[in-house]
């Protein structure tokens, strides 16, 4: 099997991004200029058992939305590139975290189709310097590059951070469950992904 990986750089007039991502695993670095989306993406990496460097350049003066929007696509082009023709991968992923009072739930299938279902909602409305808003920004931006249908779903919860970061970490289970090589052709009555 050859190694999933996936590199994008991408530089517009409010952000310039860098990032690396290895579905197999790998060390785990972020910069985003954003402390609150650093720990986010550093838990996504890690429970998704990915290789993960992120480094952000944005325009924080004006606020965090385009950081946020523009490593999800970034991250959604990267990986795209890793996973490649999508042969033998499990497809689906679900999972369920539990962050103290809170409980969060991805569900997706990297299909080819991108699709958010976002449903959460957060008591206190920042997080540190990250709009919590912005949760919902970043994960449409990676569906809609990464070409997974990803629904996402927060069943209870009283504090933002935990809400946020079950959140995450529920994608990053679930991600790493679909992407799993498992079978020997792919996984579609179409033949194709």
């Amino acid at each position: 099997m050859s190694e999933r990986k996936g590199e994008i750089i991408r530089t517009t007039k409010e952000t310039d991004i860098r990032i690396s991502l290895h579905l197999d695993g790998g060390e785990v670095s972020v910069d985003s200029g954003i402390g609150f989306l650093d720990h986010m993406l550093t838990a996504f990496g890690v429970h998704g058992g990915f290789g993960l460097n992120v480094s952000c350049k944005g325009d924080l003066n004006v606020d965090g939305h385009h950081t946020a929007e523009d490593i999800g696509i970034a991250l959604g082009q990267a990986f795209s590139m890793a996973i490649g023709d999508k042969k033998g991968i499990s497809r689906y992923g679900s999972f369920y975290i539990p962050m103290d009072e809170a409980l969060a739930f991805c569900s997706l299938d990297i299909s080819g189709r991108p699709f958010l279902v976002f449903d959460a909602e957060f008591p206190q409305w920042r997080c540190g310097e990250f709009d919590c808003c912005l949760t919902e920004e970043f994960f449409r931006a990676f569906a809609m590059n990464s070409g997974v249908t990803l629904h996402i779903r927060s069943m209870y919860g009283k504090n933002s951070h935990h809400i946020i970061e079950a959140i995450f970490k529920a994608a990053a289970h679930a991600l790493k469950a679909a992407c799993r090589i498992e079978y020997e052709g792919t996984l579609s009555t179409k033949g194709v992904l």
